[in-house]
C-alpha cells in the first residue's frame, strides 16, 4: 500500500465537487459577496443543527471566542479560566476580548476541562469558564455549569473541534451561555477559507454578537457599540450550506473509522481515546499517547504515515504566554509530552486505518 496521508482535503473537494462548485456559482450569480441570504441561509442551519436559537457567522474561530465573550459581558480586565492544553488560539481570543486567560490543568482520560481544577483558580476578578470541547468530544459540563451558576459566571464553549459532538444528547453549540465554532478548512465542517460562528439561545447575547462583528453598528452609519469587522464571508457560509448536509454522515464516518483503530489498537502500548459516559464523541482528532512520541512519529513517516501533534506543548510553556504558568498544570504538560494525532478523515479507507494501526502497534 502506499504511503497515508494525515489529511488529504483534495479527496475531501473531490467527493462533493459539484455541489461545491453549485454553491460558488450561486453566489457568482447572486452579486452581492458580504452579508446577504447565504449567509442569513446558513446561520439558520446552524444553529438548528446545534439545537441552539441563534448562530452569528464571523471571519474566523479566534473571533468568535472573542466575540462570544464579550457577548456575554466580559470585559477588559476580566479574567476567563480555560484549559492549559488547548491550542494558542484559545487564549489568543480571551485576551482580544481584553481579558487574561487563567490556565486550569484537564482529566488525565478525556484532557478535558476539569471542573475540580477550575474552583481553586476562582477570583473576584473571574467573569467566565472557556471549556475547551478538545480533539471532538465534550467536556464534563455539568459540574462546570453548576461552579459556574453558583458564582454568577458565564460559560461560553470552545467548540473549534466539536461541531456534531454531543453532552447527555444535547449537541456543541447549546451546552452553555454561547459558544465559539471554527470552520477551518481541517475542521469536521470546513469552510474554503477562514470562518467561524457564535451559537447561543440568549436573543440580548445574539444581538450583541451580531452588532460587535460589523463596527457595532444597528444600520449603516449607526454604530452603538465599538465592534470591529468580523464577518463570515458569503461564498464561505454558501460552501458550508453545501457541506451541512453531509456532517451528520461524515460524523458518523469518523466514529467507525475511530472504532476500527480501537478495536486493531487494543493490547498496543499506545494509549487509545476514552469517549465518555453520556458523550458522543465526533473525533475531529484521533489521538493515541505513546511514551516516546518523537521516535514513532518519525518511524511511521519513514513508512509513509502522516501524523501531527495536537498540541506539542501547553499554552504556557510557549515563550509569549510563560506568565501564565503554574505549578498546577501537571497533566497537562504531561498529555502534551505524549499525544500524538493519527489519520482520521471521512475519505480514509479501512485498509488504510488497518495498515496505520498496524505500523502503531508494531513500531511502538
Amino acid at each position: 500500500m502506499a504511503g497515508v496521508p494525515f489529511l488529504d482535503l483534495r479527496r475531501h473537494v473531490e467527493a462533493i465537487r459539484e455541489e461545491l462548485d453549485g454553491a460558488v456559482g450561486s453566489v457568482l450569480d447572486g452579486g452581492m459577496f458580504v452579508f446577504g441570504e447565504p449567509v442569513e441561509a446558513f446561520e439558520r442551519e446552524f444553529a438548528a443543527f446545534c439545537g441552539a436559537t441563534d448562530a452569528v457567522g464571523v471571519a474566523s474561530g479566534t473571533e468568535a471566542i472573542t466575540i462570544a465573550l464579550q457577548a456575554v459581558g466580559v470585559q477588559p480586565g476580566d479574567e476567563v479560566v480555560t484549559a492549559a492544553n488547548t491550542c494558542v488560539p484559545t487564549v489568543a481570543g480571551i485576551e482580544a476580548s481584553g481579558a487574561r486567560a487563567v490556565l486550569a490543568d484537564v482529566d488525565e482520560q478525556t484532557y478535558t476541562l476539569d471542573a475540580a481544577g477550575v474552583e481553586p483558580l476562582l477570583t473576584e476578578r473571574t467573569k467566565a469558564i472557556l471549556p475547551v470541547h478538545l480533539y471532538g468530544q465534550c467536556v464534563d459540563l455539568d459540574p462546570i455549569l453548576e461552579l459556574a451558576r453558583g458564582r454568577g459566571l458565564k460559560v461560553v464553549e470552545d467548540a473549534a473541534q466539536a461541531v456534531g459532538a454531543e453532552y447527555r444528547g444535547a449537541r456543541a453549540g447549546s451546552l452553555a451561555d454561547a459558544a465559539a465554532f471554527s470552520f477551518y478548512p481541517t475542521k469536521n465542517l470546513g469552510a474554503l477559507g477562514d470562518g467561524g460562528a457564535v451559537t447561543t439561545s440568549d436573543p440580548e447575547t445574539a444581538e450583541r454578537a451580531r452588532l460587535l462583528r460589523n463596527y457595532g453598528e444597528r444600520g449603516k452609519y449607526d454604530s452603538v457599540l465599538r465592534g470591529w469587522n468580523s464577518r463570515l464571508d458569503t461564498l464561505q457560509a454558501a460552501i458550508l450550506s453545501a457541506k451541512l448536509p453531509h456532517l451528520e454522515g461524515w460524523t458518523e464516518r469518523r466514529r467507525q473509522l475511530a472504532a476500527l483503530y480501537d478495536a486493531a489498537l487494543a493490547g498496543a502500548a499506545a494509549v487509545t481515546p476514552v469517549e465518555a459516559e453520556g458523550r458522543r464523541h465526533a473525533y475531529h482528532l484521533y489521538v493515541v499517547r505513546v511514551a516516546d512520541r518523537e521516535a514513532l512519529q518519525r518511524q511511521l513517516q519513514e513508512e509513509g504515515i502522516g501524523t501531527a501533534i495536537h498540541y506539542p506543548r501547553p499554552v504556557h510553556e510557549h515563550p509569549a504566554y510563560e506568565d501564565l504558568a503554574g505549578d498546577h498544570l501537571g497533566t497537562s504538560e504531561r498529555l502534551c509530552a505524549e499525544v500524538l494525532s493519527l489519520p482520521l478523515y471521512p475519505e480514509l479507507q479501512d485498509a488504510e486505518v488497518e495498515a496505520v494501526a498496524a505500523a502503531v502497534a508494531r513500531l511502538a
